[in-house]
């Protein structure tokens, strides 16, 4: 008999967000047990709510919207893109450069195929926002992960990118703010990035969805205001900072010289193209949504859910013995260290496994951001305090007796 088989181009893809522990904790669920998700970042789950202007405008706007827009998308969300990029200052974008997905993830596809053969490289962090290693992968690229320094506040590690640029590297994926740690980067490092992409002639690939989710009086600089002689693809988006992640509303935008990317750009064109077009209903909130930063500003102030919910499990992470972990100054994930030696853990996906099993709390394990060794793993930190002590309290008596020897 015939036997199908998944295609081989998926051999060295993975999503473990979604992955073999999610299975578990499914067939956990169908079985009738609850199970605390602290694995994906969705914000309507734990009681964030969107906008009623947001929701309004939307229900306002169903009618008109029934039929396909442009394959770039709405004029008016793109022209409020726009304004959004000179904004932020990011030079040179046009309408023209804007393109609207079903969130940013079917937009790091997209770039990806549009640019790739066979054995070209693209440099992303490790870790990484598991989906631009997949995107690379399926394009036919090579990912090459560069390291982000956990010692230095899990900025790039400057040394390593360089040590890992080879005549077949394209690009450069710049995840700023960063998940999995919720690192914020330092003008003066993008600067550093830029002048490296500048000498070896790459595309700069600036993922930036959490760019208004930052705390601590800090502020984000896109890395494309410092690049304006480079082609950079920016992507973002309104799925975290205007949590109404169902609604798969994102975007990228084109800036910088462009005049030796032609080629590529036909390429973007074309399969933005063969998908017909993004939401329209949610494109139609683009426009409002740009101009509404304060609901969530409040949430990221001294004072707010997300700001509180940060305090409380990075302290409580820190407290617990053989855990350790650095402050996220954004989004809403934290990337605790493992003491490996303490617990003898060798394998970190059997480690939030046994966690799932015995706890009832789903967690990702270090090794689905690409993070080689097995010491690591990362909290979603978006539910109110009192779930935040629960999950905290079983995490602590876990560590007491837990070990892999």
């Amino acid at each position: 008999m015939r036997i199908f088989e998944k295609s081989k181009k998926l051999n060295n893809v993975c999503y473990d967000i979604r992955g073999p522990v999610m299975d578990e904790a499914n067939r956990m669920i169908a079985e009738g047990i609850e199970i605390l998700k602290l694995n994906i970042g969705n914000p309507a789950p734990f009681g964030f709510q969107a906008s009623n202007k947001l929701l309004e405008k939307m229900a306002e706007n169903l009618s008109k919207t029934e039929g396909y827009s442009d394959s770039k998308g709405l004029l008016s969300a793109r022209e409020a893109i726009v304004k959004y990029c000179k904004k932020k200052g990011i030079p040179g974008v046009t309408v023209e450069d804007v393109y609207t997905g079903n969130g940013v993830s079917e937009l790091i596809t997209i770039s990806m195929q549009g640019l790739l053969n066979d054995g070209d490289e693209v440099l992303v962090p490790a870790p990484d926002y598991p989906l631009w290693t997949a995107s690379v992968t399926l394009s036919g690229g090579t990912p090459v992960h560069y390291i982000c320094d956990e010692e230095a506040n899990w900025y790039p590690d400057i040394k390593d990118i360089k040590s890992k640029i080879t005549d077949k590297t394209k690009g450069i994926v710049i995840i700023n703010p960063n998940n999995p740690t919720g690192s914020l980067y330092p003008k003066e490092l993008l600067e550093d990035i830029v002048e490296i992409a500048r000498q070896n002639e790459l595309i700069i690939f600036a993922d930036e969805i959490y760019d208004r989710m930052v705390m601590d009086g800090l502020e984000h600089v896109s890395i494309a205001s410092l690049a304006e002689d480079l082609l950079t693809v920016t992507f973002n988006g309104l799925s975290k900072s205007h949590l109404i992640a169902g609604y798969r509303c994102g975007w990228m935008c084109l800036s910088g010289d462009k005049s030796r990317a032609k080629g590529y750009i036909e390429g973007i064109k074309l399969l933005s193209s063969m998908r017909l077009c993004s939401n329209v209903p949610a494109q139609s909130i683009i426009e409002i949504a740009l101009e509404l930063e304060e609901d969530t500003k409040e949430l990221l102030l001294p004072g707010g859910r997300i700001y509180e919910q940060r305090e409380f499990i990075y302290n409580a992470i820190n407290d617990i013995p053989g855990l350790s972990a650095v402050k996220p100054n954004a989004a809403f994930y934290i990337f605790p260290k493992i003491d490996t030696e303490r617990f003898h853990i060798v394998d970190d996906e059997r480690f939030v496994l046994d966690f799932l099993k015995d706890k009832k709390i789903l967690l990702t394990h270090g090794g689905g951001f690409h993070w080689e060794n097995p010491d690591h793993f990362r909290i979603v930190y978006l539910p109110e305090k009192p779930q935040l002590q629960m999950a905290s309290d079983a995490l602590a008596d876990f560590m007491s007796y837990y070990t892999q020897r």
